[in-house]
């Protein structure tokens, strides 16, 4: 328990290193102050550039990875590790990364969505489970063009892979799953509030079938 415990702190502040927030310090700007407002990657790119986009994507996906391939199997010396606690701590290691980017202690708790962040620990978990989430994602944004509904139809898949992938044999990673999506779903409430209103922007690069219909 001890191990879980400290892994899920280092995890969190690990979580609260956020690509966009770092990056804007960088350059002089607070990216919440600017476009949507969201400390990511797609807020980046509209407002700093495609390179500065790309930088917060890969921070943010490998924090994300890093909490949940690198530091939750890890041995560290002077705590004990628990076999039986290893599911449980992968878990515990992902919500807690995520929790760090979407509420960053270095940040005054203001962060992003954890999207990207959940993909990273998505990956760092299994490489199967991530296909599952950019196969989604992708499939999503072209048939509706809705970034914000990608992401959250995506981490529901993701749930749902887990439980079809482990079986209930490793309940603590269904239970990441499920809280994950949750997570996202909360942090894109703004998203479903403007779906809902009509005025949620489209990614027309990507929604295939507004484009063979045509602008408007």
């Amino acid at each position: 328990m001890i191990e879980l415990i400290v892994k899920a702190l280092l995890a969190y502040l690990i979580g609260s290193i956020v690509g966009s927030l770092a990056l804007g310090k960088l350059r002089g700007v607070d990216i919440r102050t600017l476009g949507s407002g969201n400390a990511g990657a797609t807020n980046m790119l509209r407002t700093q550039g495609i390179a500065a986009a790309i930088v917060v994507l890969l921070i943010d996906l490998g924090k994300g990875a890093v909490a949940t391939g690198v530091l939750a199997p890890l041995a560290t010396a002077g705590i004990p590790s628990e076999p039986t606690l290893r599911a449980a701590v992968t878990a515990a290691c992902g919500l807690a990364v995520i929790l760090g980017h979407v509420y960053p202690l270095w940040h005054g708790f203001r962060g992003g969505k954890g999207f990207a962040t959940f993909l990273g620990a998505v990956l760092g978990i299994s490489a199967g489970l991530m296909l599952v989430a950019v196969i989604t994602w992708l499939a999503v944004v072209i048939v509706v063009g809705f970034v914000g509904l990608a992401s959250m139809v995506c981490a529901a898949a993701v749930a749902v892979a887990i439980a079809a992938r482990y079986r209930g044999a490793q309940p603590e990673l269904l239970a990441f799953g499920i809280l994950a999506a949750l997570l996202i779903t909360y942090t894109h409430r703004a998203n479903i509030g403007r779906m809902l209103a009509g005025t949620e922007p489209r990614a027309r690069r990507l929604w295939l079938l507004g484009l063979r219909r045509g602008p408007g």
